[in-house]
């Protein structure tokens, strides 16, 4: 069992080269997910399809190939290497049919220009563990840590209990960024070894959520106040999304229900902005958002001021 993983001589945990998941991303000397600097480990897989998702590519559980236009060079060495016809020419348009494509691999490694792109790899926890343990200067200089984000890293309990064990058998600060649409169960299982959790609060009407999430938001109220209630450190995240969530009435509402709760360390207002379209269409997925602008300064002082008349702290940015 993973509980009772003890150090080896030359293994963070025991069985750390056998517990998998799958990661998308490693993103080192970050101070936008948690306290300090931190290294933002990224699990793919998540059930919410929010319409202003920033990493799309971390909603599938699955690897996925992506295929940058802006890089492509038309040299056609993707089409000669691809046993599956899964890569034709049209013209001077160079186009990948996802669903003949098996994730091979090869067009990948044979395009020099890195238009083609594998999203996500399989790694065990001691692959993860041996990265994180680089930038321990870092987090003791800091006081940062190690945030486990997504997609939804709730979706891989296994792995992320071996990741957690192994950051805290090293002395490392835990975070978690988490939508909290998980069972209870999973999430009580694992909130021990987590000393942050960064939760998502979207939309308050559980009809609007399900339109611009395609889930329900009871689940995940029911978390927070269960997480809240017996003492987790937790800072509030909010999409600030123009058009959606943004209006008087609904901030209201979220400070009243952040108010409520027995223990809040933070708010945090995190602005829409439109930078992830790139990613829907190397993905070949549509933008929902397309043409929505970033609010205002202005108006994120607004927001932040309604806020803080509840008492609340509140900042502005991760």
């Amino acid at each position: 069992m993973v509980e009772k993983a003890l150090f080896l001589k030359n293994s963070p945990l025991q069985n750390a080269d056998v517990i998998q998941g799958i990661v998308f991303d490693i993103r080192k000397y970050s101070i936008h997910d948690g306290p300090g600097i931190r290294t933002a480990v990224f699990l793919k897989g998540c059930p919410l399809s929010c319409w202003w998702c920033h990493n799309p590519e971390g909603q599938s559980t699955k690897i996925e190939i992506i295929k940058r236009e802006n890089r492509c060079i038309h040299c056609g060495e993707c089409l000669s290497i691809c046993k599956h016809n899964a890569i034709t020419q049209i013209g001077d348009q160079i186009l990948l049919d996802r669903a003949k494509c098996t994730l091979c691999g090869e067009c990948v490694e044979e395009c020099y220009a890195e238009a083609l792109e594998l999203i996500g790899k399989r790694m065990s926890v001691e692959e993860v563990i041996q990265e994180i343990k680089a930038d321990l200067p870092f987090y003791e200089q800091s006081n940062g840590g190690v945030t486990f984000s997504g997609g939804e890293p709730f979706l891989q309990p296994q792995f992320l209990h071996g990741l957690l064990i192994g950051c805290h058998q090293l002395g490392i600060h835990t975070a978690v960024d988490t939508c909290g649409y998980a069972s209870w169960s999973t999430i009580d299982s694992l909130r021990q070894d987590i000393d942050l959790f960064l939760y998502d609060i979207k939309v308050l009407d559980d009809t609007l959520h399900r339109k611009y999430t395609g889930v329900s938001n009871k689940l995940i109220l029911d978390n927070l106040r269960r997480l809240s209630k017996l003492g987790a450190q937790i800072i509030i995240r909010f999409p600030l999304i123009p058009g959606i969530n943004d209006n008087e009435e609904h901030v209201r509402q979220l400070a009243n229900l952040v108010k409520s709760l027995p223990q809040v360390n933070e708010m945090d207002i995190l602005p829409y902005h439109s930078s992830a379209i790139n990613k829907y269409n190397s993905l070949g997925l549509e933008y929902s958002l397309e043409g929505l602008l970033s609010p205002s300064d202005e108006h994120l002082q607004e927001i932040a001021h309604i806020l803080e008349e509840s008492g609340l702290n509140v900042k502005i940015g991760g």
